[in-house]
C-alpha cells in the first residue's frame, strides 16, 4: 500500500511541534494527552523533579483505563510522542479513514504485525485508525491470530477513547460510533465480537 496521506499529515504536525519545542510546560493539570502505545493520559501534575541530579519540569500522567502513572520530563515530551487530543474537526478524517474500502494485502503475518505495531507506536490517531480498519476487514477473510486480535482491540480502544474525549461524550457512545462506521464498511456481513477493554499495555518485546 502507498504511504497514507494521514500519516504525512501527522508527520507535518510532529515536525511543526519540534520546531516549536520549548522546555517550558505546554500542558496544564487537567489536560488530556496521547502517550503512544500507552493511550490517553490525564496530566495530574506539572512540577520540578530531581532527575540524574538535575531539577527538571515534569508531567505526571495517569493513563486512562489502566490507571498507570508515569512521569515525563517536559523537554522530552515531544521526543517520546506526547501530543494533544485531536480537535473535533479531525474526527471526520478519522471516521473517513475507518470506512475506506481497502485492506493491507501483506500476507506475511510477521511483517504485517510489525508494520501495524509501528503505526501504533507512531502515536498518530490516523495510523492507529488504519490498523483498526485493516484488521477489522481482514477478520472477515480469515480468523485473526491471538496477537493480531489483541492489536486490533488496542487500536479500537485507542481510537474510541480519543474520539470520546475530543467530542466530550461517554466512551460507550464513541465506541458505538466507531463500531457503526466499521460495520457499514462491510455491509452484509455480521460484525465480529466487540473488543474487550485491555488491562495491560501491549507486549512490545
Amino acid at each position: 500500500m502507498g504511504k497514507s496521506i494521514y500519516g504525512s499529515y501527522y508527520t507535518y504536525l510532529a515536525t511543526k511541534k519540534l520546531n516549536e519545542k520549548t522546555k517550558e510546560p505546554k500542558f496544564k493539570v487537567g489536560d488530556y494527552v496521547v502517550y503512544p502505545i500507552h493511550g490517553v493520559g490525564e496530566v495530574t501534575e506539572v512540577a520540578k523533579k530531581l532527575i540524574l541530579g538535575k531539577k527538571k519540569d515534569c508531567y505526571s500522567l495517569e493513563i486512562q483505563g489502566s490507571k498507570m502513572k508515569v512521569s515525563i520530563p517536559v523537554d522530552r515530551a515531544i521526543d517520546v510522542g506526547i501530543r494533544s487530543i485531536i480537535d473535533k474537526k479531525e474526527i471526520k478524517k478519522v471516521l473517513t479513514l475507518l470506512k475506506k474500502d481497502e485492506v493491507d494485502t501483506e500476507e506475511d503475518w510477521k511483517v504485517r504485525y510489525q508494520n501495524n505495531m509501528n503505526k501504533i507506536k507512531s502515536g498518530s490517531i490516523f495510523e492507529v485508525a488504519d490498523v483498526c480498519r485493516n484488521l477489522y476487514r481482514r477478520a472477515y477473510g480469515k480468523e485473526l491470530s491471538i496477537m493480531e486480535r489483541k492489536l486490533y482491540e488496542s487500536a479500537y480502544n485507542l481510537v474510541k477513547m480519543e474520539i470520546a474525549l475530543s467530542k466530550g461524550v461517554p466512551q460507550e457512545e464513541a465506541g458505538n460510533i466507531v463500531s457503526d462506521v466499521l460495520a457499514a464498511s462491510v455491509q452484509g456481513m455480521a460484525p465480529p465480537p466487540p473488543p474487550k477493554e485491555l488491562d495491560d499495555d501491549l507486549d512490545l518485546e
